[in-house]
C-alpha cells in the first residue's frame, strides 16, 4: 500500500505546482521510480473522469477516515477500473475501496455512456500533438567520451546517419549544439549501457542552450556557479564544457532535489563538482571562494509554461490566478540575476527559463538592466555575435524597453522548434570585451586605413 501512498504524495507535489511532472517523479528513488510513475501518469491521464466517478460514488464522502485525499483515491480507484485491480495486500485502505467497487463500476459505464466513448483509451485527455513533432535528444557526455567516438557506436549498433523521423534506426548530430545527436523519438535509452552509465544524457535541445551561451572557461584557475542545480543536466553539461577543469559550484535548496543533483553528478563524473545543498540567495557573495566566481547559470523556478516533456500536457490549461503566479515568479526570477551580479569577479551571468511567458522572460530582463546592481556592475546585454549567432529565434521587441536588445535574446517556440518553449539571456561586465566589439573595432580600423608611424 506505501506504492499507492507515495504516488498520491506525487500528485499533491504536482497539484502544488512544486514542478513539471518529470521533474518531480526524477526525484523519486530509482528503485521504484517506474513503477510509481506509471501510475502517476495513467492516473492523470484520466483524472477528469476518474474525478467524477469517485465524486458520484461519494467515496470519500462515506470512507473519509481511510480515505484520507482525492488524489490517494484517484490512484487507487484507477488501479480498480483501469488496471487489474490494487497491487496490496488486504487493509483498511484496500477494503474501503473494494466496498464501493461495484458502485465506482456502475458510474465508470454511466459516464462512459453518456459520452459516447467506445473504450476506456476515449475517456483519456487527448496527448499534446507537438510532442510527436520533437526528436528524442541525446546529449553525449564529453567528460567520458567524445561525439565521434558515441556516434561510430551507434552506428555499429545498426543506426545510420539520417533525419531522426525517416526511422527507428536513424539519427543526427545537432547543429547549434555539436555534442547533441538526434534520435527518432520512439527510441528508448533506459536499459542502453550508455545511458545507464553516464556517457549520454537525455536532455532536450533548448535545455542545451544555456550552458552553450555562458560558454564557461576551460582551465585550472575556473571559477563557475550553477545557481539552481537540480536534477543536474546543465550543471553536467557546464563540467563538460569546462573539462572537467576548474571549480563548479552547485547549489540546491530542497533536500530531494539535492540528493537528485549528488546522483546526477556522480553517474555523469562530474568531477570539478561540488555540491552545495544551500539557497543560493542566502549565499554571501563576498565569501572567498564564491567571490572568484567570473560566470554564474541562473535558471530559476518559473513557470515551466515552454515545456513539452509528453508529459505536462496531462495538467491541462488553468488561467486562474496565472497571473498573479507569474507575477511573484518573477519577482523572484529578479532577485536572483540581482543577487548574482553582487559577486564581484562575476563577468558573465546567463538567466533562462523554460518559460514561454514575456512577464518572465523580456520584462525580468528590462527591469534587471534598471536595477542598481546593474548600474554598479556596468552590466548590459552581449552581442548577438556571443548568444548563439546563427540560432533564428529571438527575443519579443514590443517587450523590450529597447527593441534593439531583443536580438540579444533567445527565444524557442514549442509550436515550431521542435523542442522544448526556453529564453535564454546573457548579461556582461561592460569592461569585458564581447566578439562583437573586436569586428567593430576591426572595422573601425580597416575604415581608417593603416596608421603611419610618426617620424621621429
Amino acid at each position: 500500500m506505501n506504492f499507492y501512498f507515495e504516488a498520491s504524495k506525487v500528485l499533491n507535489r504536482v497539484d502544488a505546482k512544486q514542478g513539471s511532472i518529470k521533474g518531480i517523479l526524477a526525484t523519486l528513488p530509482e528503485k521504484n521510480r517506474a513503477r510509481t510513475a506509471a501510475l502517476v501518469i495513467e492516473t492523470l491521464k484520466y483524472k477528469t473522469v476518474l474525478s467524477d466517478v469517485i465524486a458520484a460514488s461519494g467515496l470519500l464522502t462515506q470512507e473519509k477516515k481511510k480515505i484520507t485525499s482525492i488524489n490517494l483515491a484517484l490512484v487507487l480507484v484507477h488501479d480498480v477500473l483501469l488496471s487489474s485491480g490494487i497491487q496490496a495486500g488486504d487493509g483498511p485502505v484496500k477494503q474501503a475501496i473494494l466496498r464501493h467497487k461495484t458502485r465506482l463500476w456502475s458510474e465508470f459505464q454511466r459516464i462512459k455512456v453518456k459520452r459516447g466513448a467506445r473504450s476506456d483509451q476515449e475517456l483519456a485527455r487527448p496527448s499534446d500533438e507537438r510532442a510527436v513533432r520533437i526528436p528524442r535528444y541525446v546529449r553525449v557526455n564529453t567528460l567520458l567520451w567524445t561525439t565521434g567516438e558515441a556516434i561510430r557506436y551507434y552506428r555499429e549498433k545498426g543506426f545510420q546517419i539520417s533525419n531522426p523521423f525517416a526511422s527507428n534506426k536513424a539519427f543526427s548530430q545537432d547543429e547549434h549544439i555539436p555534442d547533441l545527436l538526434l534520435f527518432n523519438p520512439h527510441v528508448q535509452f533506459q536499459n542502453d549501457t550508455c545511458y545507464k552509465t553516464g556517457k549520454i544524457i537525455l536532455q532536450d535541445k533548448a535545455s542545451c542552450f544555456p550552458a552553450t551561451v555562458l560558454a564557461p572557461p576551460s582551465n585550472e584557475h575556473a571559477v563557475v556557479i550553477d545557481a539552481t542545480a537540480a536534477p543536474g543536466n546543465k550543471t553536467s553539461h557546464l563540467s563538460a564544457l569546462m573539462g572537467g577543469k576548474g571549480k563548479l559550484y552547485a547549489f540546491e535548496r530542497d533536500k530531494r532535489r539535492f540528493s537528485t543533483l549528488k546522483t546526477m553528478l556522480a553517474k555523469a563524473t562530474c568531477k570539478n563538482v561540488e555540491a552545495i545543498h544551500n539557497d543560493f540567495l542566502s549565499v554571501d557573495p563576498s565569501t572567498s571562494k564564491y567571490a572568484k566566481a567570473t560566470h554564474i547559470l541562473l535558471d530559476p523556478s518559473c513557470s515551466g509554461s515552454g515545456i513539452v516533456n509528453r508529459l505536462d500536457h496531462l495538467l491541462g490549461t488553468e488561467n486562474k490566478e496565472q497571473e498573479e503566479r507569474l507575477n511573484k515568479l518573477a519577482t523572484f526570477q529578479l532577485m536572483m540575476i540581482k543577487h548574482a551580479m553582487k559577486f564581484p569577479g562575476v563577468q558573465k551571468i546567463v538567466y533562462s527559463t523554460c518559460s514561454i511567458h514575456a512577464t518572465e522572460n523580456e520584462r525580468v530582463v528590462c527591469e534587471a538592466l534598471k536595477s542598481e546592481e546593474a548600474q554598479r556592475g556596468d552590466f548590459k546585454l552581449a552581442h548577438r555575435g556571443d548568444v548563439l549567432p546563427k540560432w533564428h529565434r529571438r527575443g519579443l521587441q514590443e517587450e523590450m524597453d529597447s527593441p534593439e536588445c531583443a536580438s540579444s535574446l533567445v527565444r524557442c517556440s514549442p509550436d515550431s522548434d521542435a523542442m522544448n518553449g526556453f529564453f535564454v539571456s546573457c548579461f556582461v561586465k561592460g569592461t569585458q570585451v564581447t566578439s562583437m566589439d573586436i569586428v567593430t573595432r576591426k572595422r573601425k580600423h580597416s575604415d581608417n586605413g593603416p596608421r603611419k608611424r610618426m617620424k621621429t
